[in-house]
């Protein structure tokens, strides 16, 4: 068993639109974070994570996940799982909860323009 206190998660804002919190439990099956929504993320085209699944869980607010060929609209207490591959851009404003496995890492986390 592992806590991981609010004050040792680290901050990030990925746009001026998106900020998440990562907390470090440092375990590569699965990680924790939450995340601010206020506009459109990515700013323009998409994003993808080619080698983690995310379980998203909306606390606050709402909004929708927008893939090409489809819009998924949601609100507090929905649940949204996000597959590996999939690609899509968020148009929220929204507090969320994202655990992932295996564990998010930057690096397998992509923008794509369009």
């Amino acid at each position: 068993m592992k806590l991981v206190k609010l004050n040792e998660a680290e901050k990030f804002n990925n746009s001026d639109k998106c900020t998440v919190w990562e907390y470090p439990l440092e375990d590569k099956d699965i990680n924790c974070a939450t995340a601010v929504i206020k506009g459109r993320y990515p700013d323009k085209g998409y994003c993808v994570n080619e080698e983690c699944k995310e379980l998203i869980y909306v606390i606050e607010g709402s909004g929708t996940l927008n893939k090409k060929e489809e819009t998924i609209h949601f609100q507090k207490g929905d649940v949204i799982l996000i597959d590996k591959g999939e690609v899509y851009f968020w148009e929220a404003d929204c507090n969320i909860v994202m655990p992932c496995t295996p564990a998010w890492y930057p690096e397998q986390h992509k923008i794509i323009e369009e």
